[in-house]
């Protein structure tokens, strides 16, 4: 089934290699030692930035605009790599609220300009919690097409897609597990057809 109207063919990308990860800008390995019930447990956690997300409406063209991109980790698991996600972004600036931090996303990844008072709140939730357990915020805001101020795609060398899900084929798609995505995504879909639709 073809959800999108448009889908961009994949960036190109090649010379795939690994090596040990020993010094990052964004993730720590530790060891954690701990007892529980008397008995001594160890566990190892990969300490991670929290995250915001925002679902976002277009009334224009009844739709959700969702990002694709490559994501390496889920290269490991599929061999392919590119997943449809909510506008997302890591909360790695103390000094910026969550609804700040939310809107740059939104107008970096998607190209919409929005105000911190269009977002709504949709949920606070702890992901990964085997390994990371940090921490995302999912928002929601309707956008038009008088909002969209730029092409949107990321900055610096960031290779991100933006497409439309029309509203009538958001079931179908969260239910399709041919298509890898994210569990925030589901999420949210799930709380606006709840919310607005009842389908």
């Amino acid at each position: 089934m073809q959800y999108f109207s448009e889908v961009k063919s994949k960036v190109d990308f090649d010379s795939i290699g690994f090596e040990k990860c020993t010094n990052s800008l964004y993730i720590q390995s530790k060891r954690m030692s701990y007892k529980e019930n008397g008995k001594k447990k160890t566990w190892d956690i990969i300490s991670s930035l929290d995250s915001v997300s925002i679902l976002l409406y277009h009334k224009d063209f009844d739709s959700f605009l969702v990002v694709r991109q490559f994501r390496p980790a889920v290269y490991l698991n599929n061999n392919d790599g590119y997943t449809y996600e909510l506008c997302a972004g890591l909360v790695d600036k103390a000094e910026k609220s969550l609804e700040q931090i939310a809107i740059e996303e939104v107008f970096e990844e998607c190209g919409y300009q929005i105000q911190p008072q269009k977002l709504e709140k949709i949920a606070s939730f702890y992901s990964s919690t085997g390994i990371s357990g940090s921490k995302q915020t999912i928002f929601f805001a309707t956008i038009c097409q008088k909002d969209k101020v730029n092409e949107g795609g990321g900055i610096d060398d960031e290779c991100i897609e933006v497409l439309f899900l029309p509203i009538n084929q958001a079931q179908a798609f969260i239910d399709d597990d041919s298509i890898a995505k994210t569990s925030g995504l589901g999420y949210a879909f799930k709380w606006y057809i709840d919310k607005f639709k009842g389908f």
